[in-house]
C-alpha cells in the first residue's frame, strides 16, 4: 500500500477531488496548509504598497491506495492540478506498512 500526498493550489482542490472520486480513490483526507517552495513566496501590491507573502495557501490531499493504483492516482492528480505555472505543487509517495479500521479491526487492503 502507498500513501500519496499532494500539495495543490486551493482553486484546484474541487477538480482534483472530483477526479479522484471518478478514478476510484477509496478515501481522501484534505487539510488547508500554508507554505512555500523554491520561489520563497510572492510579492504583491495592495493600494500602492508592495508586500511579500512568504507563506502561500495550499491544500494537502492524502490518499492511501493499493500499489496497483498508484500510477493512475498520480496521473489523475497531475492532470487536474497542473496549470504550468510556478506553485502548482508536489506529489509525495510513501509506503504504508499497515492500515487498521478502528470500527471492525480489519487490516491491510480490507481496511482501505
Amino acid at each position: 500500500m502507498k500513501q500519496i500526498t499532494a500539495i495543490v493550489r486551493p482553486e484546484k482542490l474541487e477538480a482534483v477531488r472530483q477526479a479522484l472520486d471518478t478514478a476510484g480513490a477509496p478515501g481522501i483526507m484534505i487539510t488547508e496548509i500554508e507554505g512555500h517552495g523554491k520561489q520563497k513566496g510572492i510579492e504583491q501590491q495592495w493600494r500602492g504598497e508592495k508586500f511579500r507573502m512568504e507563506l502561500l495557501p495550499k491544500m494537502k490531499i492524502e490518499v492511501v491506495v493499493e500499489d496497483s493504483s498508484v500510477n493512475k492516482i498520480i496521473q489523475t492528480i497531475m492532470k487536474e492540478a497542473k496549470t504550468g505555472e510556478i506553485g502548482d505543487g508536489k506529489i509525495f509517495v510513501s509506503t504504508v506498512e499497515n492500515v487498521i479500521r478502528i470500527r471492525s479491526g480489519e487490516e491491510g487492503s480490507k481496511a482501505i
